[in-house]
């Protein structure tokens, strides 16, 4: 059985605001890239400063021990492994522009035992995901193209490869932008839920690679993956893999009034994202307690400045 990290108590991240400002101004594939390709130091101060978005409750945080040891690690700047310090990862122009912004969805109704049903709402989400990212990289003066919706019955070859594989329900493929989904196996992968929050999430979460793809993120995570270590690219893998949890946490907490979550939906994207993270000898999406609390720093900052996970301390992204 999976442990739970803690879902009640203080954020983490108001609760510490010096570490945020120590650690500088630097002003991402079962879940994302890695599975396409083989499998989803300092923050900005600032971060610490954005208001809290509470609408759903209390964000997770962690627990005092590993919050002793993150701050320990985070005494000084340190580049990210394998990308000689320069800096498409840790100061990407993606995060200078700030909120997201509140976002306004409209989803159908769910019934996961119908695959056109799951198929209508996806299609949903997407078109709001679409219009809250690209507007977004308006914004900030960046060019912005949609991804391509690949929402498979059967089995089919993307040019990231062969799909479905096991434990494979969907994923990105930087090559063809393409936005790949089985219809019926997104409902396997999350045990059959009824919660359409799960699926938004999943959507959302892949959907942040997207972004990562479009800001130039996924390409510097790959040169900086090349011909480095196998532990070293785990943690590269990781960094990508939580911080497209954030991205979606991000679209999450700016479009969940609209979509009416509220605390019960919140944990059950929680939940999902369990299922998600790290087990047994896989170590490339990140553990179950920093698995939640990347989602969780998403939904409440609502900024992607908040998912610079390229350079936050080493504990943070185990």
């Amino acid at each position: 059985m999976l442990r739970r990290g803690p879902t009640s108590g203080p954020d983490f991240w108001s609760e510490h605001p010096g570490f945020l400002q120590q650690v500088g101004l630097g002003v991402s594939l079962t879940l994302g890239t890695g599975l396409a390709a083989a499998g989803f130091t300092g923050f900005l101060a600032i971060s610490a400063l954005l208001p809290s978005s509470n609408a759903w409750s209390h964000p997770a945080s962690l627990p005092a021990s590993e919050a002793d040891e993150a701050m320990d690690e985070a005494s000084a700047e340190r580049p990210v492994a394998g990308t000689g310090g320069g800096d498409l990862l840790g100061d990407n122009p993606l995060y200078r522009i700030g909120e997201l912004g509140e976002v306004t969805c409209e989803a159908p109704g769910l019934d996961q035992e119908d695959p056109e049903s799951v198929e209508a709402f996806v299609h949903e989400i997407a078109d709001c995901l679409d219009r809250a990212w690209g507007s977004y990289f308006e914004a900030a003066g960046m060019e912005f193209t949609a991804p391509n919706r690949v929402y498979w019955y059967a089995a089919g070859h993307s040019p990231c490869g062969a799909f479905p594989t096991e434990g494979t329900a969907a994923f990105y493929c930087q090559a063809n932008q393409g936005l790949y989904l089985g219809v019926r196996d997104v409902v396997a992968a999350s045990a059959g839920s009824d919660k359409p929050e799960a699926y938004t999430f999943l959507l959302s979460h892949e959907y942040g690679h997207h972004v990562q793809g479009q800001s130039r993120i996924l390409a510097e995570f790959h040169s900086a993956r090349t011909g480095v270590e196998h532990g070293e690219a785990d943690e590269l893998t990781r960094r990508n893999e939580l911080q497209a949890n954030c991205l979606g946490g991000v679209f999450l907490g700016s479009s969940g009034e609209s979509l009416g979550f509220g605390g019960s939906e919140r944990e059950n994207i929680l939940d999902d994202v369990e299922l998600r993270a790290d087990r047994g000898d896989e170590h490339t999406h990140g553990s179950v307690e920093n698995s939640r609390l990347w989602t969780v720093h998403g939904m409440d900052r609502v900024n992607p400045a908040a998912c610079n996970t390229w350079n936050a301390p080493e504990d943070l992204v185990r």
